[in-house]
């Protein structure tokens, strides 16, 4: 039982699963303050310092606090605005990577010649 257990806690997919909630975690950790100490406070700035959670109606006796919904829905359309910011300007350097990659070996003259008496043979064949 002990190998077999082994055997799956080392598999490639697990380990890149578990090195995946790691760096998962620390990325959560910088988002949030990101978005709690930097682009919070300058809406705030912006927007005259409104804080929704204060929000409360009444209704008899009970107190309807739809402020702290309004709070956690405009924190996730920051958060969830910041997470697509980075990942975004993730993917601009992966596509500038991309395009540094060499294509392979440059065809020499001899051969592009030789390609293209190719085709146009197959295109007297198919007229």
């Amino acid at each position: 039982m002990w190998q077999d257990f082994k055997k799956f806690a080392l598999k490639g997919n697990v380990m890149d699963l578990a090195v995946a909630v790691v760096i998962g975690a620390a990325f959560g950790k910088i988002v949030a303050s990101l978005v709690a100490d930097i682009i919070t406070p300058l809406v705030g700035v912006l927007m005259g310092g409104i804080n929704f959670t204060g929000l409360v109606f009444k209704v008899g006796k009970a107190e309807v606090m739809y402020g702290n919904f309004l709070q956690s829905v405009f924190d996730f359309l920051i958060v969830s605005f910041a997470i697509f910011m980075v990942i975004r300007l993730m993917m601009r350097f992966q596509r500038k990577k991309e395009e540094v990659v060499d294509k392979g070996p440059a065809i020499d003259s001899k051969e592009a010649l030789l390609v293209e008496i190719r085709d146009l043979l197959k295109n007297q064949k198919t007229l």
